[in-house]
């Protein structure tokens, strides 16, 4: 392939052209073009593979130019008292496009300020439409902030004169010199609880949907703060001098240096796209940054998944190497201290005042066991705090004798087991091992993970990433403060009979994903090798592999099935079969769901895996040949809601003739505890004819709030659409509905709703003014109920806007055909339900029960619904009709929405 012949530098400004530009003749639009001008050749040249270092290097440059001709514009070149610094990133002569300039008007301790000339240079580069930040301070005053600051100090040491007198600058980094303020290791120390913090703000992960590729762990702020401290400490100027200093090998330099420049590569790519600073690479920006860097088939969710996983392997190196160079850091300034407390743990091992260290650089050549080895020591002492600088350099450069003889030796597998079965920080060490390169080597087929990015917004974090979380899960099911949080799991967790088979088979659960087909098929196959590579025996393979394939059963059974419904309990239990899968299975579902996005962890779905886990523990107590039938459960529901009732000293006959006019299916899909709180409001609401609203909080505590909301009112064939509308226009999310009549047309309706996505913050049953608002609303509006000419028309999330695809629609068989189920897949839109319910009221159906279930972007929900007259639909051509009209309503409600 030919490549274009590049210049030795980018384009800078002519003689001539820095004589127009210097001349107060020139105006700000002439300026701007001859500025726009080159900066169209450093695109070109990007477009064009140009080196970005020198991309960078050059821009500055450039830039360097343009500030210093504005500067002779406003006269400023002929005093003698002032000077124009660069700081921050300028400072460090590192320029994208559409980045901040920061600027330092330096003045002479002295000095009278030159005001009108600087506001003159200052407006001048407004007019540029240049994103400058400027301030204008002594030396003096310069040096007293920097003593306070540890953000300023930093800008300070990466500063440069662009013109006026070097001296005062000289003289300013005399007095903020190392030997006056901020010693190396107390700049140190302030820099890396900066880090910690900015690093907290994006949840300690890299792996962000969207992700700050500045700011987030293993940014370029990481690599920044590489040369902060280095610059301080040891006094360089180049980050090529930590190889002659010995705290970086050439090896190590060279992907350093291979990260940040394509991270620069997205970032210059970033700036122009958008036209102005931003570092947040969203959603939109992900698809088009795909097509600028060659992915460009005709598969875009795979496109933006490869790019980003490039993204991700180039954070991970940098994360990587900013861990290894601040231990090296922490040890120099260890070593001037008093004489090291060692304890030798074996003839390969010592720690070193606290941290894990090899007892001879060969230890991994000669025993390559020993990284595996190690890290079982770290699962074995809480008392380790982390490993030193030179063990982690040794184990990474041994890295390649973890091959097929490796994985397969008896000795290494026996070690991974005991990893797994760690008493202290086994995520810990997961996640080290994952670090610094083991674990992918080790688990070829977790390392095809690493980085994997699934594009929507349900799975917040890359595929690794999400199975350490769901691991870490797990493990915090036995801590003590999970007791209250999760109840069941942390009983649950108790009673299995080998914990680290629940590990394993959630290190599989999602191993087979990025590779196409049935993820939960293919994960099968690796967890059974993996089994019996590492020697269980069968039963132990059977149950991993049977998790492995079943671990999203328990999930779509409780969110998208009617799991009130006897046969659906049933059916789930056939396919457990005891109580040991159940268990097993319950901890991964739940431990699977807060691991995925932890915003979908609430009352809500909390009450449903609770239901589902505790119908289908009483099923297989009873046996899976002796099912309850629907009779057996609407009478216990019936007893339990009477001795409720009667324990609120209750209307008990009263109860039971509201009760005989109400369809049976109430009963059978109402919990005793649901029955007596509606019947207990009916009666009190007795003999008013005005609509019933009553709101009361669903689950814990513990669990961000949904509510219930149980409406008693005449029936009316719109009356879906309608409430489904007001929720919406309230902001609210419905989760669940349920509609039942009465003999003399009133309907029974309870919802469950919660805030929606935008106000996820809030708990709706913790505001007593917006619940009192709600029902009035509801009152209000229900009373003389009209069918709202359009549905809601709220705000679609920019978010939402991007993920756009076709709707599906189709019926699905039922257990027990009671009632029609339609599943209708969709992008999420504010006001979708108000336009299915308004599509059954105008095509004569009967909607019974809705199952919603908000998955990021999409919305998979399944409508319980029958003929106007009751009777279940049949004939293909009846259900091809209704599909299809859904459909086409759908989309086209979809596609308004984008607009």
């Amino acid at each position: 392939m030919d490549f274009p012949a590049f210049p030795d530098a980018p384009p800078l400004f002519s003689q001539a052209e820095k004589h127009e530009l210097a001349s107060s003749n020139t105006s700000a639009r002439r300026f701007r073009d001859l500025l726009n001008e080159k900066t169209k050749a450093y695109n070109d040249l990007f477009h064009d593979l140009y080196p970005i270092e020198k991309l960078v290097k050059g821009l500055s440059s450039l830039y360097d130019e343009v500030m210093q001709a504005a500067w002779l514009r406003a006269g400023l070149d002929s005093e003698q008292d002032v000077a124009m610094v660069a700081v921050g990133g300028y400072g460090r002569s590192e320029l994208h496009p559409n980045s901040d300039i920061d600027l330092l008007i330096l003045l002479r301790d002295d000095s009278e300020p030159k005001t009108e000339k600087i506001e003159a240079f200052i407006t001048f580069l407004w007019d540029l439409k240049l994103d400058v930040g400027h301030a204008v301070r002594s030396v003096s005053e310069c040096a007293e902030l920097a003593a306070s600051d540890i953000t300023v100090i930093t800008n300070l040491i990466e500063s440069r004169t662009l013109y006026g007198s070097p001296e005062l600058r000289a003289n300013l980094k005399l007095k903020i010199d190392v030997s006056q303020m901020w010693d190396g290791e107390t700049f140190y120390r302030a820099k890396l609880a900066e880090q910690e913090a900015r690093h907290a703000k994006y949840q300690n992960t890299a792996y962000n949907l969207e992700p700050n590729l500045k700011e987030c762990p293993g940014g370029l702020r990481d690599m920044q703060m590489i040369d902060w401290v280095a610059k301080r400490h040891l006094h360089t100027n180049r980050l090529s001098a930590l190889i002659d200093k010995e705290f970086l090998s050439d090896d190590e330099y060279t992907q350093l240096k291979g990260a940040v420049s394509h991270l620069w590569r997205i970032r210059w790519a970033l700036h122009t796209i958008v036209g102005r600073k931003e570092d947040r690479l969203l959603f939109d920006h992900q698809r088009t940054l795909a097509k600028e860097f060659g992915f460009d088939d005709e598969d875009l969710k795979r496109n933006v998944e490869r790019f980003m996983q490039g993204y991700y392997q180039s954070v991970a190196a940098i994360q990587q190497l900013n861990d290894l160079l601040l231990q090296h850091f922490e040890e120099s300034f260890l070593c001037f201290e008093e004489e090291p407390e060692i304890e030798v743990i074996n003839e390969r091992f010592q720690v070193t005042n606290g941290q894990l260290e090899i007892c001879s650089t060969e230890v991994f050549q000669e025993t390559p066991s020993a990284m595996l080895e190690m890290y079982k020591i770290m699962g074995d002492r809480s008392d380790i705090k982390g490993i030193r600088a030179n063990t982690m350099r040794a184990l990474r450069d041994n890295l390649e004798a973890v091959d097929e003889d490796y994985r397969n030796n008896p000795i290494n597998t026996a070690l991974f087991l005991d990893i797994i079965a760690s008493r202290h920080r086994m995520t810990t060490v997961l996640r080290s091992m994952k670090h610094i390169g083991l674990l992918g080597r080790y688990l070829p087929e977790f390392g095809a993970i690493i980085g994997q990015m699934q594009h929507d917004l349900f799975h917040i974090y890359t595929v690794d990433a999400h199975t350490l979380h769901l691991v870490e899960n797990l493990r915090r099911f036995l801590l003590p403060e999970s007791r209250a949080i999760f109840p069941i799991s942390s009983q649950a967790i108790r009673h299995i009979a080998k914990v680290e088979l629940l590990y394993i088979a959630g290190l599989y659960h999602d191993i087979g994903k990025g590779r196409g087909g049935d993820h939960s098929e293919l994960g099968c196959v690796d967890a059974r090798e993996f089994c019996e590579r590492h020697g269980l025996n069968k039963h132990e393979t059977n149950l991993i592999e049977w998790l492995v394939r079943h671990h999203l059963l328990m999930s779509v059974t409780a969110q998208r099935k009617d799991i009130s419904d006897p046969e659906v309990i049933w059916e789930f239990a056939s396919i457990v079969k005891n109580q040991e899968r159940l268990d097993y299975l319950f901890l991964l579902t739940v431990a699977d769901i807060n691991a995925t996005n932890p915003s979908m962890w609430n009352s809500w779905r909390a009450s449903l895996m609770r239901q589902l886990y505790l119908e289908t523990k009483r099923a297989l107590r009873r046996g899976l040949d002796s099912p309850i039938d629907a009779d057996m459960q609407s009478d216990e529901h019936k007893q339990r809601a009477l001795e409720i009732l009667i324990e609120r000293n209750a209307d008990i006959m009263e109860a039971e003739n509201i009760w005989e006019d109400i369809e049976e299916e109430y009963f059978i899909r109402s919990s005793g505890e649901e029955i007596a709180w509606n019947t207990e409001a009916i009666l009190n609401h007795r003999p008013s004819t005005k609509p019933l609203v009553e709101i009361s909080p669903l689950g814990g505590r513990n669990f961000s709030g949904a509510s219930k909301v149980f409406i008693y009112t005449p029936n009316a064939s719109h009356l879906f659409a309608v409430t489904a509308a007001l929720f919406e226009q309230m902001g609210l999310t419905i989760l669940d509905a349920k509609i039942n009549s009465t003999s003399y047309n009133y309907t029974l309706d309870t919802f469950v709703v919660m805030e929606s996505a935008e106000n996820c913050d809030t708990d709706l049953h913790l505001d007593h003014s917006r619940i009192e608002l709600m029902k009035k609303t509801l009152i209000e509006q229900l009373d003389s109920p009209s069918l709202y000419e359009s549905v809601v028309k709220r705000f679609t999330p920019r978010h939402l806007k991007i993920f756009n695809a076709p709707s599906t629609v189709h019926f699905v068989s039922q257990p027990e055909e009671v009632w029609s189920a339609v599943e209708v897949t969709a992008p999420d839109r504010p006001g979708l339900l108000a336009l299915i319910g308004q599509f059954f009221m105008e095509h004569n159906l009967m909607l019974h029960k809705a199952k919603v279930a908000t998955l990021g972007e999409r919305v998979e929900d399944t409508f319980y619904i029958t003929e106007e007259n009751g009777d279940l639909i049949t004939g293909s051509a009846r259900m091809k009709h209704i599909c299809d009209a859904l459909k086409h309503s759908i989309d086209r409600f979809s596609q308004a929405t984008e607009q």
